[in-house]
């Protein structure tokens, strides 16, 4: 059969699939609503599976109760608690490691969020594609020794 004059197929160029990771949930911590709104959307369609998205320290360890595998953690939230305390925390209390997705990352930030074992750091603004690229980085990175 000869091929459709003028027919395209277009393929997402960022869309590889989530491979072996297919199963591993994320927690979103953003206070940005479209911000989250669309990491929630690039890491979805990316086949993620996001447990949760909330925009304060004090959500993000109340959520941690959902068995979260990776944090995407903004530095600067709502409330009165950084991101930078709840990743400490969230690694401390349950061994869930985070990536940090801030416009913040001076040296300071850095040493603070050390004892966190962050993997990754992702510099405001990015690209939808860099933060897929980046989980999925992380998520490889998830069974080595820290």
């Amino acid at each position: 059969m000869p091929p459709i004059s003028g027919t395209q197929v277009y393929a997402r160029d960022d869309f590889s699939g989530a491979g072996r990771h297919d199963q591993a949930k994320l927690l979103l911590v953003e206070d940005d609503y479209l911000v989250a709104s669309q990491m929630e959307t690039a890491l979805t369609d990316a086949g993620f599976a996001v447990a949760e998205v909330v925009a304060s320290a004090e959500e993000a360890i109340s959520a941690a109760t959902h068995q979260v595998d990776l944090v995407v953690m903004d530095v600067r939230l709502a409330g009165c608690r950084d991101g930078v305390d709840a990743a400490v925390e969230l690694f401390d209390r349950h061994g869930i490691r985070s990536i940090f997705a801030t416009a913040h990352c001076d040296a300071e930030i850095r040493r603070r969020a050390a004892p966190a074992k962050p993997l990754g750091w992702l510099q405001k603004p990015y690209s939808m594609s860099s933060l897929v690229a980046v989980v999925r980085g992380a998520l490889d990175r998830l069974d080595e020794p820290e």
